[in-house]
């Protein structure tokens, strides 16, 4: 969490100071093991001012009676709670807007899956809030996934339970504090979910960008892996990537560059030809790391944000993880319903990762080290580089690696989970983005070193401190 002292409410307090405020009036929605929330607001006292009605749609033909049923056979889904957050926010505005003319209304809503007996479940959900900041004002939507750890059914409906009043609270409470919004989330449940996307929008947050929303939560510990997509959008594996085979490309990307571009496309291109991908639903994701967001130690959230408008400019969806080891990134993915998996890093990313653990695993534990990463489930593409003085080119097959390591490597490569990118662009292998990046910021010559959707984005929000050549006199 972050080392700012905040000062946190037990849920009890922020269900009566929501009860107690004789605008906020609504409606409880909830679907499968979320039965808590409304439950916390009636144990506040004076509920009666609150909450218009409570219901719940248990059963799966009853529930499609009244929302309608899931093309997919899903139930714990995205579209899912926004057909629920659709008709109850409609019926009660239709109902209760002449009848309560100074309320400033909201629905709660959620559809969870909690643990079952045999633990083929794990737990998770989506929640949702629709709600007005003012009475005759516009409707709001604030949108999260959770993934539960609690061990029991009990528990993670307890959990549910206290999240639900802690989005409400911070809907009406904290939402001009993008951090304390966010770090209220899981106030007095910390440690006992994985909350992996936050979206808020609608006419009172047009100012608000989800991007950062989707930093924020991996920042401060919600989660290590989060995501937005080229319209700068919250997104959620579950729903994006459900039954798509993936390829993730990590890097700084500051800036994108032509060889960048190349990493992407002769990737992916390689990744379709790969036995067992579905080329009509193979794609590709940039991933950048809260560490190669450091810029001298330190993260700015405006260099963040840049790298979001040049990789949004190209086209990419982008995941924000806290995984400097791949390997949680990996476990992260494989939770969900996703065919293969492919990861691109440089030859010079792979020579680092192999030295490390080779360096760290010397008390027999080597083979386990390795196989932590390069497991069935992912295949490592490999993009060559330069890495030598004498412009000498090393590819996956070249590189040379300690030799305690050798036959392991060589069983690796022969096993195609590391594999070489053979169709790259060689022309382009010496542009460094380092290079780039100062020219850019020093007035020099760039624009052809870089996608040209990228040239005038550059130019005219400034990007990564962008000087003008005129400015330099």
């Amino acid at each position: 969490m972050d080392k700012k002292q905040r000062h946190i409410l037990k849920p009890e307090q922020k269900a009566l100071n929501i009860n107690l405020n004789k605008q906020i009036y609504g409606t409880f929605a909830e679907i499968g093991a979320g039965q808590e929330v409304a439950r916390n607001f009636f144990q506040a006292g004076a509920a009666v001012g609150t909450i218009a009605k409570t219901m719940s749609a248990y059963d799966k033909t009853y529930s499609d009676s009244i929302y309608g049923a899931e093309e997919s056979g899903r139930y714990v889904c995205e579209s899912r709670l926004y057909k629920m957050l659709d008709h109850e926010y409609n019926l009660m505005f239709e109902r209760l807007t002449d009848v309560r003319p100074d309320s400033a209304f909201f629905v709660f809503a959620d559809t969870v899956a909690a643990i079952n007996y045999k633990r083929t479940i794990k737990g998770h959900g989506w929640l949702g809030v629709r709600f007005q900041l003012t009475p005759d004002g516009p409707a709001n939507d604030l949108l999260i996934h959770v993934n539960l750890k609690d061990q029991s059914n009990h528990l993670q409906q307890e959990a549910i339970g206290i999240l639900g009043v802690n989005m409400i609270y911070a809907c009406y409470k904290f939402t001009d504090d993008l951090d304390e919004f966010v770090q209220s989330m899981v106030d007095g449940i910390w440690g006992r979910m994985e909350i992996d996307m936050v979206r808020l929008d609608g006419p009172d947050f047009e100012h608000v960008d989800n991007r950062l929303l989707t930093y924020k939560v991996v920042k401060h510990g919600l989660t290590e892996v989060a995501m937005f997509s080229k319209h700068g959008r919250s997104i959620h594996a579950s729903e994006f990537l459900w039954k798509k085979d993936l390829m993730v490309v990590r890097g700084h990307f500051r800036p994108p560059t032509k060889v960048t571009m190349d990493v992407f496309e002769s990737g992916l291109k390689q990744f379709k030809k790969e036995e067992g991908v579905h080329e009509d639903r193979a794609t590709i994701m940039a991933e950048i790391t809260m560490e190669n967001l450091k810029v001298n130690g330190e993260i700015s959230e405006k260099d963040y944000l840049e790298r979001a408008d040049a990789l949004c400019a190209l086209g990419y969806n982008v995941i924000i993880s806290d995984c400097d080891n791949h390997q949680n990134l990996v476990n992260y993915l494989s939770d969900l319903n996703i065919g293969k998996l492919g990861l691109v890093i440089g030859v010079k990313e792979l020579y680092l990762i192999i030295d490390d653990k080779y360096n760290n695993n010397q008390d027999g534990r080597m083979l386990v080290a390795f196989g932590e990463l390069f497991n069935r489930n992912i295949t490592v593409y490999v993009y060559p580089a330069y890495l030598r003085k004498g412009k000498e080119l090393v590819t996956a097959k070249t590189l040379i690696v300690p030799d305690g390591i050798h036959f392991l490597y060589k069983h690796l490569i022969d096993a195609n989970q590391i594999v070489e990118i053979t169709d790259y662009n060689k022309e382009q292998l010496d542009i460094m983005p380092w290079n780039i990046l100062d020219s850019i910021q020093n007035g020099g010559e760039w624009e052809h070193c870089v996608p040209e959707e990228l040239v005038q984005p550059i130019k005219e929000k400034g990007l990564f401190n962008y000087v003008e050549k005129k400015d330099l006199a």
